[in-house]
């Protein structure tokens, strides 16, 4: 049996050494067009500060690495530039000697990835324009920036890699501004959670243009650009990094004549075969079916491509495989803050008409009386009938990627907000608390669901007629800042002060972070108060919001 693969990194470099552990005595060639096999594109933005010292720490895998340890032969600086499927072949094209040949295959897996997309703005080609994508791309980032000592850097697009690329850019004491077409950063967040992220990047001096867009860059001098955005800004910078997202490398796919979706990208099957059986594909070039959406998605991410690598491979083989469902579990640092997400956002569940609720909690990642307590922002989306979980969020200092991965395997496990409140997680006090943030978002999400408290959004509160808002923190809390028109209450006075209350009206109720309102809640419940509702997170989420606007 003879296996081609075109492309390696994270999904062909996969294939590859999958299919070997399951066939012994098949020719396996990878063919890349690139000058690297296998590295780390995910550091690529760690090693411009340094983070990462070492390029070298960079690669993962050699041509040797392959033949030694998988008699698997790499051919670098080879472009695969057609597909034969009736003869079941490939011409290849040697990028050093241009020398085409012809390779005859069983069966071929196309990994192309995606390329980095450049916006059809005036000046685009400049030399001062990079992408971050390969190690070429860093490569020439870094040669630009020993060459020239760069100050001033604009980074276009506010998504995973803007992001890093910012902090990293920072580290190295250069002046970032950031440029994103959206009205929020980190577009996958929803708005309130991605406010966080942006009240960190003014906290570290970086100018944010939001619902903007670069209209033209014009080269002033060999160091030097002008920039002018759409909004009418104009920007001089030094050196210029778009990271707006990335697009399928079909073209090879497209010219052999398989089947490409709207998006164009690779179309597959639950076995990873496109429209040819003998031709698979994985990667960042298909589309690939979201778990709790149902729908068929791009997700440019290393984990999908590596499971989708061994779908392919154990269908090869002959073995039973096992549907890929995806639901975006990704996570990002930012300076000091953490931002994490799994399933649904908001936003997606409302383009999607789901019925679900949303809750907001302001959780310590670890007992308060331990040294070290950071407090978390966690959102949790669950089906408002069946309580199924939908999807969740978290920002913070410590602890994202803990409550995130515990609700992504909860989402998989088809969990519901009943059984995140007996889920028994790790606990002393250097690492949690008895009652874990994942267990307090369970007990809130029943206390909804059950009706023992309802609940109200801050972009919410528009909708309410005629509400009273109540504030049963402390005095001192009250006057350091608070809702407008909000009368102050503490919950300890509650009980004697009810005759402050109208019945008559919806109370929408505030503490700091929704606990003693919760309280306050049940207290004007218990004493015949028909229409009560939680200001969800509180006063902390409500700056949020107001940060957000």
């Amino acid at each position: 049996m003879k296996i081609l693969v075109v492309g390696g990194v994270a999904g062909g470099a996969a294939f590859a050494a999958r299919m070997r552990r399951l066939n012994e005595r098949a020719q396996i060639i990878i063919f890349e067009r690139g000058e690297y096999v296998s590295f780390a594109n995910c550091g690529l933005p760690y090693h411009i500060s340094d983070k990462i010292p070492t390029r070298e720490d960079l690669l993962l895998k050699t041509p040797e690495d392959f033949i030694v340890n998988y008699n698997i032969e790499v051919r670098l600086q080879h472009e695969v530039i057609a597909i034969d499927k009736t003869n079941k072949s490939i011409k290849v094209k040697n990028l050093l000697t241009h020398e085409i040949i012809t390779e005859h295959y069983d069966y071929l897996l196309l990994s192309p990835g995606a390329k980095a997309y450049i916006p059809p703005m005036e000046g685009h080609s400049s030399d001062l324009v990079f992408t971050l994508k390969t190690i070429p791309d860093m490569d020439q980032i870094i040669a630009h920036m020993k060459r020239h000592a760069p100050t001033k850097a604009l980074v276009i697009g506010g998504g995973f890699i803007g992001l890093e690329v910012i902090e990293n850019l920072v580290e190295k004491n250069i002046d970032t501004h950031l440029v994103e077409f959206a009205s929020q950063v980190l577009p996958p967040l929803d708005p309130e959670m991605a406010a966080i992220l942006q009240s960190e990047l003014l906290k570290q001096k970086v100018s944010i243009y939001l619902n903007d867009s670069v209209r033209s860059i014009k080269k002033i001098n060999a160091k030097e650009s002008e920039v002018v955005l759409s909004s009418g800004k104009t920007l001089i910078t030094h050196m210029i990094v778009c990271a707006v997202g990335v697009r399928p490398e079909s073209e090879l796919a497209a010219s052999a004549g398989l089947q490409l979706s709207e998006k164009q990208a690779i179309c597959v099957n639950e076995n990873m075969q496109t429209s040819d059986p003998y031709i698979y594909a994985i990667g960042d070039a298909i589309e690939v079916t979201h778990l709790i959406a149902k729908n068929r998605t791009l997700l440019p991410l290393a984990s999908p491509a590596a499971k989708a690598a061994r779908i392919a491979a154990n269908h090869i083989a002959g073995l039973p495989t096992r549907p890929l469902r995806v639901q975006g579990t990704a996570i990002v640092k930012l300076f000091s803050q953490t931002a994490a997400l799994t399933g649904l956002s908001e936003k997606s569940a409302k383009a999607l008409k789901l019925p679900y609720q949303s809750l907001v909690i302001h959780p310590f990642h670890h007992v308060l009386y331990y040294p070290g307590a950071k407090q978390l922002t966690l959102k949790i989306l669950f089906h408002k009938e069946s309580g199924e979980i939908l999807g969740a969020q978290a920002v913070g200092e410590e602890g994202v990627d803990k409550r995130i991965d515990v609700l992504a395997t909860a989402i998989r496990g088809g969990m519901t907000i009943y059984e995140l409140e007996e889920l028994e997680l790790c606990y002393a006090p250097p690492y949690g608390a008895s009652k874990d943030p994942i267990n307090m978002l369970g007990f809130v999400a029943q206390n909804q669901k059950d009706q023992l408290t309802q609940s109200i959004t801050c972009d919410e509160i528009a909708t309410i007629t005629n509400p009273f808002f109540l504030d049963v923190r402390t005095p001192a809390e009250f006057n350091q800042g608070h809702l407008t028109s909000a009368i102050n209450i503490p919950l300890y006075a509650l009980r004697a002060r009810l005759n402050e209350v109208p019945l008559d009206k919806t109370i929408i109720v505030n503490c700091a972070v929704g606990i003693r309102a919760y309280n306050a809640i049940r207290i004007l419940k218990g004493n015949n108060y028909p229409n009560v509702i939680n200001l969800t997170g509180g006063y902390k989420s409500y700056l949020q919001f107001k940060k957000k606007e």
